[in-house]
């Protein structure tokens, strides 16, 4: 073993370390990884920056793109209308026709934003018919992951495999290569979701109201400022209840009129009342505090949180979000955005103290208050996906055909090999904005440069695993532990490995580091690669035992008020299944 094979190994160690911990964000894992890797030497600045003109990297990107024009344009909110009509006939029937709506969706285009549509249309049906949210909101991210597997474009991580196939001279994927396994997968998990998962996930009703959906209600009280108060002549954002006490000042009444509140520039006065937050210990403190006068107790409800100009939302931090990996300090939410986050549900858990200092991650689920004039342009941002319902955003339904159309001609020239498939995404990106589907400013921000930069960083790591030999190192000793049981046994082992890495870090990231050490194998036992790839792919986007594992797995999370043991008691038996049918068939589809 070299000293650049020993250096190598160290920085994949380190990431699957930092990309399973989440510490920092996944892009900035994989940019550090990059320079870690051009600072040793072990590759040149060109092979260095060579991701970010990869073929998978500019396909994802355009693909993104694709999405947000059928978006845009209101295709998915139509068949999202429609599901809602099934649901009030027969529970069951809407339950398959949505799993098979939104996997079929998802064989196209991207499924976060497919789940993101179809996510407060599943609350707002469990609030009618009186289903738990819990028993809908697990079959539609599964649901979108089973469609993922069936073409090229379902997943950015087919994208990824082929792109790499074809850096080691091996042919790229077709569009519809996977679909032939990529439906039984789709036939079978939907065959066991309605007959078994949908049985085991528990019921775990929601209440109505967000203010008891957050537990909130009894953490909130008003004060009065007497003309003794200390806080009085003081600025907002530095007033003594927030410095010493550490209460959040929802609002500030002067008057019997709410002042509009900028925390740098809004100076309290005597007789001001403030409506705060805090928990038990701070209201007692607030009570034996100079120059404070606590109203008389109440439990507040969502009315009184809301008035003509304010309203009570709950939103998901969207997995393109880049508040993921900060506070509310550091992104100065309440200036940014003009909304007040009252709590937080955090991996499960919900959270009424320290808002400020608390990092968020990417499904987090916010307890907002929000002025109304605000909510569109809080929609716009893409940084949150909407639980609550406060109106549809706009849709271009004039141009419904022509999206469809561009799409449809994106798959079926990539299909029928008359362009490459990283040319035929930009000129369908480019036609979309020419028709105005979609404009420049909403085709920019529906990328997920996050993932962009994820590709352009852990394809470094590929290209050292490849040039430094550490791949056909690790091949070896794969090999010499389970290349006697056949190639068979290589398949099963490469889908078991990848399934087990994926549930713990980025998908993207598994197929970067599994990839080249598969091709390796093949080569030293000299068979074809293929079935060795497509373990790799199929595992790498089939991760249903954890939250974290897949992005639409981590938006339902605390929405759904789901437990981590819900996906390990659902998601096991169904990764166990797909395991034997990938060691079964693909053998059978792709021989050695």
């Amino acid at each position: 073993m070299t000293v650049e094979m020993i250096v190598v190994l160290a920085v994949v160690l380190l990431a699957i370390v930092l990309f399973a911990t989440e510490r920092f964000p996944v892009d900035q894992v994989a940019l550090t990884i990059m320079a870690i890797l051009l600072l040793s030497g072990i590759i040149t600045p060109q092979e260095g920056i060579s991701g970010f003109s990869n073929m998978a990297t500019v396909t994802v990107g355009a693909m993104f793109v694709l999405s947000a024009g059928l978006f845009r344009t209101g295709v998915v909110n139509y068949l999202g209308a429609l599901v809602v009509k099934l649901f009030k006939y027969n529970l069951w029937i809407a339950l398959l026709a949505t799993m098979v709506i939104v996997g079929g969706l998802s064989a196209f285009v991207n499924n976060t934003p497919v789940v993101a549509i179809f996510l407060p249309i599943m609350l707002s049906v469990s609030r009618d018919i009186g289903t738990p949210a819990s028993k809908l909101l697990m079959p539609l991210s599964f649901a979108s992951m089973f469609g993922g597997v069936c073409t090229l474009i379902g997943t950015s991580t087919n994208i990824l495999i082929s792109s790499i196939a074809v850096r080691y001279d091996q042919a790229p994927f077709g569009m519809f290569e996977f679909s032939a396994l990529g439906l039984i997968f789709f036939a079978a998990g939907t065959v066991y979701m309605m007959v078994i998962g949908i049985r085991l996930i528990p019921e775990r009703k929601s209440e109505t109201a967000l203010t008891d959906k957050f537990g909130l209600g009894d953490y909130i009280t008003e004060i009065i400022l007497q003309p003794e108060a200390k806080s009085i002549g003081t600025q907002l954002i530095n007033c003594p209840l927030v410095e010493e006490l550490g209460v959040q000042v929802l609002e500030v009444f002067r008057d019997g009129n709410r002042l509009h509140l900028t925390p740098a520039s809004t100076t309290l006065a005597a007789g001001d009342l403030l409506r705060v937050v805090g928990d038990v210990k701070k209201i007692k403190a607030l009570q034996e505090r100079v120059g404070i006068k606590i109203k008389p107790s109440m439990k507040f409800t969502d009315a009184d949180l809301e008035s003509e100009d304010m309203l009570l939302v709950e939103a998901i931090v969207a997995p393109i979000s880049n508040l993921a990996g900060r506070s509310l300090k550091q992104s100065q939410f309440r200036t940014r955005f003009n909304a007040t986050v009252l709590a937080i549900r955090h991996r499960g858990t919900l959270m009424r103290e320290n808002l400020g200092n608390t990092r968020l991650r990417s499904g987090d689920s916010l307890l907002m208050e929000i002025a109304k004039d605000q909510v569109d342009d809080l929609r716009a941002s893409n940084e949150f996906v909407f639980v609550s319902e406060v109106g549809l955003p706009k849709f271009r339904n004039r141009k419904i055909v022509p999206a469809l159309l561009i799409v449809a001609g994106v798959v079926s020239t990539a299909a029928l090999g008359l362009v490459d498939i990283v040319v035929g995404a930009i000129t369908g990106s480019v036609l979309l904005v020419v028709f105005r589907c979609i404009t420049m400013e909403e085709a920019y921000r529906a990328i997920d440069w996050k993932v962009i930069f994820l590709l352009a960083g852990t394809l470094s790591l590929g290209l050292a695993l490849e040039k430094t030999g550490t791949a056909a190192f690790i091949s070896t000793h794969l090999i010499s532990l389970v290349g006697d049981l056949g190639p068979v046994a290589l398949v099963a082992a490469f889908y078991l490995l990848t399934s087990l890495l994926t549930e713990t870090m980025s998908n993207n990231a598994t197929a970067v580091l599994l990839a080249p050490i598969a091709i390796g194998s093949a080569q030293a036992m000299g068979i074809d690669a293929r079935p060795l790839l497509m373990a790799v792919a199929f595992a790498a986007s089939a991760s249903f035992m954890t939250p974290v594992g897949y992005q639409t797995n981590t938006m339902i999370y605390g929405v759904g008020r789901y437990r981590f043991s819900d996906f390990i008691k659902v998601g096991g038996p169904l990764n166990l299944i797909f395991w034997v049918l990938a060691t079964l068939l693909i053998p059978q589809f792709w021989p050695f």
